[in-house]
């Protein structure tokens, strides 16, 4: 198939690689545009965009995708299909209905759970068992298009939103080439999607980081994992903010309030939450490096008492 490829960040990276090392042409990239990054504020390109020079396929970088000119020089390609991983804009009907086989997403979760933004962190955070990678045939609403493949990842007890998104990435590469398959062989069948049975899996926030002691441990432990890598989960001590990246639920002491630092073995720093507590293992001070919580406590006291929060 002559392909169009619509994607920006790192997860779209796989998918645009293996259809390069495929049978299929990509006549073209479509990706966001540059931004200006880090200190000096010079333009950085988007990970799609750097794939696509490397292997020298011409880009767009339309500012809306909806523009009529746009639409123009992407019909001009004469291109069979047209995948979307993660783009970031609205696709309009003019660009949905442009090609033979329309606009295929490949969606990081099982849909119809988790539609919206971030649904491979929010997988980790509501602690699920399983999460996955759909293929669908995308319409005007916001991924609520037919279903066409799906395939489902386990979540390890330890997984975080950073180990998932490799994992789906890596799978989403494999069940797109399955579905341009399946699609030029007519072997799928599409299907409606129905009611999505969990909330909307909004975009994440550095807010969202700040945690609640007040919430169980084990909420708080999943929240850790889902924002791990970005944008992390934290608290403060001593006026200073302190990411946490590891921990563990351990009992606590119920008399205690939320926040406050327990009583613990050398090396370690336990946390009283709003049901048992939690036990840190990695962190990282404002102004420092990630470590271990031994490794920093042999450098930094954190009283017992202490109260976490600001």
């Amino acid at each position: 198939m002559r392909v169009i490829f619509m994607g920006t960040p790192d997860f779209a990276v796989g998918t645009l690689e293996a259809l390069v090392k495929s049978e299929h042409e990509v006549v073209a990239v479509v990706t966001q545009p540059d931004k200006p990054k880090g200190r000096g504020k010079a333009m950085q390109p988007t990970p799609v965009k750097e794939v696509a020079l490397r292997e020298n396929i011409p880009v767009l970088q339309p500012k809306k995708v909806r523009e009529p000119e746009v639409v123009e020089e992407l019909s001009k390609l004469n291109a069979d299909v047209i995948v979307v991983v993660a783009f970031g804009q609205i696709i309009p009907k003019t660009i949905l209905e442009l090609t033979k086989y329309g606009c295929i997403n490949v969606h990081g979760s099982l849909l119809p759970k988790y539609r919206g933004a971030a649904p491979i962190q929010w997988a980790v955070i509501d602690g699920e068992k399983e999460s996955g990678i759909t293929t669908m045939q995308m319409d005007e609403g916001l991924d609520t298009g037919d279903m066409l493949l799906k395939k489902v990842i386990p979540l390890e007890k330890e997984e975080t939103g950073g180990s998932l998104f490799d994992k789906l990435s890596a799978a989403g590469a494999e069940l797109l080439l399955a579905t341009l398959t399946a699609l030029e062989k007519g072997t799928v069948t599409p299907e409606k999607q129905g009611e999505s049975p969990t909330a909307y899996a909004k975009m994440l926030t550095k807010e969202m980081g700040a945690i609640d002691w007040n919430k169980d441990a084990v909420s708080i432990e999943r929240l850790i994992r889902g924002l791990n890598p970005w944008p992390s989960a934290y608290t403060h001590v001593h006026g200073k903010t302190l990411k946490i990246w590891r921990a563990e639920v351990v009992a606590g002491d119920e008399t205690k309030a939320p926040g406050t630092v327990l009583p613990g073995g050398k090396g370690e720093l336990l946390v009283q939450t709003g049901k048992d507590a939690l036990k840190i293992t990695e962190l990282q001070l404002e102004g420092k490096k990630r470590m271990d919580t031994a490794a920093f406590l042999r450098g930094y006291t954190i009283e017992e008492g202490t109260n976490l929060c600001c």
